[in-house]
């Protein structure tokens, strides 16, 4: 029952893009809504919003709020977690759905550096837009796990402007899941 349900609002999802008329930002966020309540809760819980989206630059807006502060009323670490993965996870899955192709996603590796307390709401940017679309390439043409690393700065504007609050780099692996011709 719970499969059936599922895959009708996958597949509302898949088709609802070519029907609305909605802006690229607001299909997106409502993508990521969905992705994080049917696949991974933890990310709707967080409630992220894509607040700038082009295809050099995202950036992912987490609230701080009650579900999401620590004990020194800044946001919890596995939080900022979340929001890395997404700022940088997100463009290589819009992307790699741009170009019709399935991929298959991970991280390989994370590291932080937490510079400053986050005590508002925090703003995920990554650009590397443009390495991700050599790594889209080189697994699209090769068939083989394509391993980089992409930068995420945390800022929270409220407060500090465009001061770096944490930068993570996070190693990004990217597999072509099509067929690709073995006599290569």
């Amino acid at each position: 029952m719970l499969t059936n349900c599922v895959y009708e609002v996958s597949f509302f999802l898949k088709n609802w893009s070519d029907v609305c008329m909605f802006s690229q930002l607001t299909k997106a966020n409502f993508h990521l809504k969905m992705f994080g309540f049917f696949k991974v809760p933890f990310i709707w819980l967080a409630s992220p919003k894509i607040i700038d989206l082009t295809s050099q630059r995202v950036e992912i807006k987490i609230p701080l709020k009650r579900r999401n502060k620590n004990h020194l009323n800044s946001m919890y670490f596995g939080v900022l977690a979340v929001g890395a993965d997404l700022a940088g996870g997100y463009m290589a899955m819009n992307k790699a759905e741009h170009c019709g192709k399935k991929v298959s996603l991970a991280f390989k590796g994370v590291e932080g550096k937490f510079l400053k307390r986050p005590e508002s709401d925090v703003h995920f940017i990554c650009e590397d837009g443009s390495c991700i679309d050599k790594m889209l390439e080189e697994t699209f043409e090769t068939g083989q796990r394509v391993n980089r690393d992409v930068k995420i700065t945390a800022i929270c504007p409220s407060l500090h402007d465009q001061e770096p609050m944490a930068e993570f780099s996070l190693t990004l692996s990217l597999k072509s899941m099509e067929r690709h011709d073995q006599t290569r």
